[in-house]
């Protein structure tokens, strides 16, 4: 009986040698024979306990080679089978057929607005500065000259964390420059892109939560005309080289003297009208030069170092640029408004 499985053992592996295998029929019916639950191998290991002692360990090794060989063979020919496969599917590939419809992604307004006034910025020198949106009162309100009976402080106009009258979600990106500010020293030359939050009705024209950009230069001999000559500059680059610009004085708590700053945008049509109230000329900013108190809350010497700010909303501009009506449509994320603007970059 042991010289049959010794011969058994040869015969299994000389069909081994001949077997071939093209198409997963074969490769499964070569499968259940060499390695299938009832395959021939495994009643071989069963005649291990009539063979003589001294000849055990090497039927042994040679019933394992013969499994061995069997799982190389499996392996060899179902790479075989799969790369055939491959080929086939490649033969009866039609390359003249058309491919399928490509989905074009569109960059968001905001972003695409957003990023075009860094641009502006940036080739001026101006490096982006980004920081939390849950902020601190001393670097959103106290550090930036904004009076502790300021309407801004108030719940009804800042949205203040549960239980918690000392930290909010910031109002405004100037909470980064006084970060800035208080960790860098002059010049400092940034540019504050961000979203930021306020508690108001949202309806066609406002919003409880929109963007800013804000610029702050501090420096040794600022003045107000080198702030006109950059905005100038940025009004230019934005919405063309004949752009107009004129400053009107105003108020604001970290800037003195302060003023809003409008280009003129013209009379074309009755949307311009509209939008203009009639005079032609829109509001597109605030600046001002930066208030000493606010130099002296980031321990920086105002009798030595000067500087100005700026800042203007995200969705004004893209709203002007893009002749947008309600600003409710940029947070609503419909597919039919984004698909717009697929082509812009």
């Amino acid at each position: 009986m042991a010289s049959e499985a010794w011969q058994k053992i040869d015969e299994v592996l000389k069909e081994l040698e001949l077997a071939t295998c093209d198409n997963k029929d074969s490769l499964e019916q070569f499968r259940i024979r060499y390695l299938g639950s009832k395959n021939i191998i495994k009643p071989l290991f069963g005649e291990i306990r009539n063979v003589e002692n001294e000849k055990k360990k090497e039927f042994g090794q040679k019933l394992n080679e013969l499994k061995q060989k069997a799982e190389e063979k499996f392996a060899q020919f179902q790479s075989e089978v799969k790369s055939k496969e491959r080929s086939d599917a490649q033969q009866s590939l039609d390359m003249t057929l058309p491919s399928e419809p490509y989905n074009q992604g569109s960059r968001h307004p905001i972003s695409i607005v957003m990023n075009r006034i860094i641009s502006i910025f940036e080739k001026i020198g101006y490096v982006v500065a980004e920081e939390r949106e849950i902020e601190d009162d001393w670097h959103n309100f106290t550090a930036m000259n904004t009076p502790e009976d300021h309407p801004a402080r108030d719940m009804q106009d800042t949205f203040y964390l549960k239980d918690s009258t000392q930290y909010l979600l910031r109002t405004h990106t100037s909470s980064v420059q006084s970060r800035v500010m208080t960790t860098q020293e002059p010049p400092i030359r940034i540019i504050a892109p961000g979203r930021v939050y306020r508690n108001e009705t949202i309806s066609a024209r406002s919003h409880c939560q929109f963007h800013q950009v804000e610029g702050l230069y501090i420096d040794k001999d600022v003045s107000f005309a080198d702030m006109k000559q950059t905005l100038l500059y940025f009004a230019r680059e934005m919405y063309g080289p004949d752009t107009k610009i004129r400053l009107r004085p105003s108020y604001f708590p970290f800037t003195e003297p302060s003023a809003e700053m409008d280009v003129y945008w013209g009379l074309k049509d009755e949307t311009d009208y509209r939008i203009t109230k009639g005079t032609g000329w829109l509001e597109i900013l605030g600046c001002g030069m930066v208030d000493p108190n606010v130099l002296e809350n980031c321990k920086i010497d105002p009798d030595v170092y000067s500087g100005f700010a700026f800042g203007m909303g995200i969705e004004r501009q893209a709203m002007l640029k893009y002749k947008i009506s309600d600003i409710r449509l940029l947070f609503e994320n419909d597919v039919r408004f984004l698909r717009q603007f697929s082509s812009v970059i």
